[in-house]
């Protein structure tokens, strides 16, 4: 079983979001993750019912870099312009082919209130 990395995000409300993993093994060799899904959830605390913010591959905010072992986070400036929250948690899961489901990371995720806007 893999421990969750601990991962800190900041998201610059107004401002496109870029951040770039990368999953290894332990002895420093890249997880292919071909065929796999990801997901992310960013919620007010772990037990709040509703999500802040989704990512996945299915939406496009994830891209997985197959053989390369990367996991590519991305949230347009449109979208972080209209976040009205302040913190709050999140974790990412990789998904199998096999349906077996890893938690790649975990952590707390702040936004930087953006002052320059039309």
């Amino acid at each position: 079983m893999t421990k969750p990395a601990k991962l800190q995000l900041k998201i610059y409300q107004g401002a496109t979001f870029r951040r770039r993993l990368r999953w290894l093994s332990p002895d420093k060799m890249p997880i292919d993750l071909t065929g796999c899904t990801a997901r992310m959830q960013v919620r007010e605390e772990v037990e709040s019912t509703a999500a802040l913010l989704e990512l996945s591959t299915e939406n496009g905010r994830i891209a997985l870099g197959g053989t390369a072992g990367t996991v590519d986070l991305l949230i347009d400036a449109g979208t972080t312009a209209a976040i009205t929250w302040s913190g709050g948690v999140h974790d990412l899961e990789i998904v199998h082919p096999g349906g077996e489901v890893t938690r790649l990371a975990e952590g707390s995720c702040c936004v930087s209130p953006e002052v320059t806007r039309d």
